[in-house]
């Protein structure tokens, strides 16, 4: 996604915006990476940022939020079409339940996530769009 904002704005690539790009693999290395001056700007999950403001990893006036991407599906589990015939009839049904029912906070905390919600393929067409859109899939 920040790709995708990046050239829809500038109609460059970030390579061709910024004179070095990088990535942490990880939202909170990423904002501590900014917030140290290593990185000039970052990408990060809006709750990865909210969690750690929130324990005072922040220092608002080392960092702070530019800009917020529009809402978009993210997040998805997926499991093998063949499940069933391979764990017994149900078992896709079963995983999904356990997923939706989940309810401790602890365990919820480590995605970071309050909940889970049943998703389609169809809700994330739009992420797909953009896959297409920036050469990512076909």
């Amino acid at each position: 996604m920040p790709e995708f904002h990046l050239r829809q704005q500038f109609n460059q690539a970030p390579e061709e915006i910024f004179s070095r790009v990088g990535f942490s693999g990880d939202h909170s290395r990423t904002i501590a990476l900014v917030q140290s001056g290593a990185y000039d700007i970052g990408a990060v999950n809006f709750k990865v940022w909210e969690r750690e403001l929130a324990s005072g990893n922040i220092h608002p006036d080392k960092v702070s939020v530019i800009w917020e991407t529009p809402v978009y599906p993210d997040y998805q589990w997926t499991i093998r079409g063949d499940v069933d015939q391979r764990w017994g009839e149900g078992f896709k049904q079963r995983v999904q339940l356990a997923l939706l029912s989940l309810q401790n906070p602890e365990l919820l905390n480590a995605f970071p996530r309050s909940r889970f919600i049943k998703a389609t393929n169809a809700g994330f067409e739009p992420v797909a769009e953009v896959a297409r859109s920036i050469g990512l899939i076909d």
